[in-house]
């Protein structure tokens, strides 16, 4: 066997101290969390009934309340930012806050850029439409020719886009668009079937649930690849909710069941 030579040995050696040196790094964001003693929570603001300002200005809804409970769980709390859903991921990845609770779905394409906690949302995608529409639109033959409205970047935007013959309306955010399907400029909205029951009971823009459509997905907590640890703390973090009823009495009061189960066949 061909021996080492000693120029190889220093940068064999130099190379692993720098891959250790590079892992104790990556793993760090949990001590940089306790240490700051703050959890930065990335979420849109204007995405009713997950997150957004109630009558007072105050930031409320599902996801700054599960926000809010896993941040105590890691003995911090949470620090809100609030940016639109086009730039959100972006400002992840250049690290302007540590997560983003904001059922953000996980996706293989997203996974590749970000590690994920594990699922706390199970949702389907689903039509909205207007309260006097009689057209049937319930299958993708049915939206052809028709106009969609996403959100940008979303992946409800990737599943509109997938439909033949439909023409696909990217807006900013929900307040947008379903505020165009009101007024009929586009025939259907596309967004998470848990958003429905909400704008239903809350708001008084005259639209409805309309068909699911597409696949049943999860939606979890995204953050920077390479820590190990933190991906630790917030999974249990979870699972800790869980199991103390905590998550189940978020659900319930936004949404009247547990989305952590699979929705139901509309």
């Amino acid at each position: 066997m061909r021996p080492v030579l000693p120029r190889a040995r220093h940068v064999a050696a130099a190379l692993s101290l720098v891959l250790l040196a590079a892992s104790a790094h990556a793993a760090d964001l949990l001590d940089e969390v306790r240490q700051r003693g703050t959890l930065r929570v990335a979420v849109e603001g204007t995405y009713p009934p997950f997150n957004f300002k109630d009558a007072s200005g105050k930031l409320t809804g599902f996801d700054v309340e599960i926000a809010e409970a896993i941040a105590g769980k890691l003995g911090v709390k949470a620090a809100f930012s609030t940016t639109e859903w086009s730039a959100i991921l972006a400002g992840l990845q250049a690290g302007k806050y540590d997560v983003i609770v904001n059922q953000v779905a996980a996706t293989d394409k997203r996974r590749e850029t970000f590690d994920f906690s594990d699922p706390y949302v199970v949702s389907s995608a689903q039509l909205i439409v207007r309260t006097n529409e009689t057209r049937t639109l319930a299958t993708a033959a049915d939206l052809k020719g028709k106009k969609i409205g996403v959100g940008q970047g979303s992946n409800y935007a990737d599943l509109a886009k997938g439909i033949a013959g439909a023409e696909v309306k990217v807006y900013p955010g929900a307040p947008e668009y379903l505020q165009d399907l009101a007024t009929g400029r586009i025939d259907v909205a596309l967004n998470d079937s848990l958003l429905i029951p909400y704008l239903a009971e809350k708001t008084k823009l005259p639209v409805k649930a309309g068909a699911p459509i597409g696949p049943t997905e999860s939606n979890a907590i995204p953050f920077k690849k390479g820590n190990p640890k933190f991906k630790q703390a917030i999974d249990k973090a979870l699972a800790d909710l869980k199991a103390d009823g905590s998550f189940q009495k978020i659900s319930a009061r936004w949404f009247g069941r547990d989305v952590s189960k699979p929705p139901v066949a509309n």
